[in-house]
């Protein structure tokens, strides 16, 4: 244990409060850092231009024109926009805040713990040192995930929920011209597939307002349970040169954590999971329904979009990057057909009534079974559901302790 009355040790105290004092007063992230690495990282490209405002905002009007069709609900955009990757990573940023910091605000209470009792006095207004080591470390990671993402992201929503302003459907011409090329389709209809699934995410998000913070609280149920291995972590924390931010994001953290999740942990996690697939076979599901036979590359592009998934899509590295999560594609696949059941037994209206409050929702159970699913459905059906709209917009978010396991 370290001398606390030793000069050499006081020195390198003060050095680390200086080295330190940035991150502790940017919260459990360290924001700018991230904005900083991710931007760094980023290839040149084109900025975009009136063109591509003029091509998105078409692209959308034309997909909600036929989304209208096949869902049940109004449009959900008010606004369309055309972003460049760094436009992408400002843009979205108040969601990723929202999605990270619950998770590193606890992995920073946990690495506060490592401090000595006995040397919290001589840090004096620097006690939660620790918490500014951690802000430093979630920037540095946080800025490396942004950069592999912006490289590869299509639009808003394509994390698996909306990330920039409510009804703004944004899509990132750049990255769809690299997709269209690689695939070795026309862009305007690589274009308009990924309009198709935006306008429908935010149909989805707007007419289930209670969804965003029924993701949101599972990922803060598993924040609470998170539990530091400080063996590991001090062992990690010797091989980073504390003067070099971009090394840090070689850390992971991961690593740091208790390796073995608590029941909580499971059951929220399984929750996500579920969630996530639901909402990928939906729009899957309606895409599908929308296009029907006016777009013949329409079963490449489904196909092509599932195989970006399986191999470590957007939604699936923003998820296993955050809690470690690895989306299964059978499960988007259980959802697709429960969607399509549902649909044949109670139409497009009974269909979109069970996205009126979770407890209507399917568990994972129902992914292995939706044929049971929809025979339970049909005998809600003449229930009166809209006094679930009033519980959905007063819920202030779904606890993980509240209602069955999704």
């Amino acid at each position: 244990m370290p001398d606390p009355n030793d000069p050499r040790v006081q020195q390198m105290m003060q050095q680390l409060q200086q080295m330190m004092a940035q991150s502790l007063s940017s919260g459990p992230v360290n924001w700018q850092l991230a904005r900083q690495l991710a931007e760094s990282e980023l290839e040149a490209e084109n900025t975009v231009g009136p063109a591509d405002q003029a091509h998105v905002a078409e692209a959308v009007r034309l997909a909600d024109l036929w989304l209208d069709s096949v869902v049940n609900w109004p449009s959900g955009v008010t606004a369309t926009d055309a972003w460049t990757r760094k436009q992408w990573i400002a843009r979205t940023e108040d969601s990723w805040k929202q999605l990270a910091e619950p998770l590193a605000a606890q992995m920073g209470e946990a690495m506060q713990t490592l401090v000595p009792e006995e040397m919290a006095g001589m840090l004096g207004p620097m006690a939660d040192l620790m918490k500014g080591v951690g802000s430093a470390l979630f920037g540095a990671q946080m800025g490396q995930a942004l950069a592999k993402l912006a490289g590869e992201v299509l639009s808003s929503t394509e994390v698996g929920l909306p990330l920039g302003r409510t009804g703004v459907a944004a899509l990132l011409p750049g990255n769809i011209a690299a997709w269209a090329e690689g695939l070795e389709l026309p862009v305007e209809e690589v274009r308009l597939f990924v309009a198709l699934r935006e306008a429908a995410a935010h149909r989805l998000f707007t007419h289930a307002p209670w969804l965003r913070s029924h993701l949101l609280g599972a990922l803060e149920a598993y924040a609470r349970e998170i539990r530091i291995d400080e063996a590991a972590i001090e062992e990690a924390m010797s091989e980073i040169d504390p003067t070099d931010p971009e090394a840090a994001a070689t850390l992971d953290l991961s690593e740091v954590f208790k390796p073995e999740d608590t029941e909580q942990q499971k059951a929220a996690l399984a929750r996500l999971a579920t969630t996530l697939a639901l909402i990928a076979g939906w729009i899957n599901t309606v895409v599908a329904d929308a296009v029907g036979d006016r777009l013949p590359t329409m079963g490449r592009l489904l196909e092509s979009a599932r195989r970006r998934r399986a191999s470590g899509g957007p939604v699936e590295q923003t998820f296993e990057a955050l809690v470690g999560l690895q989306l299964d594609q059978a499960k988007v696949r259980a959802a697709e057909r429960l969607w399509r059941s549902l649909t044949e037994a109670r139409g497009v209206e009974g269909r979109e009534a069970v996205w009126a409050h979770p407890d209507l929702m399917p568990s994972a159970a129902d992914l292995e079974r939706p044929e049971s699913f929809t025979t339970v459905s049909e005998a809600l059906e003449d229930l009166d559901l809209s006094m679930f709209d009033q519980l959905a917009v007063n819920d202030p978010k779904d606890d993980d302790e509240d209602g069955p396991e999704k």
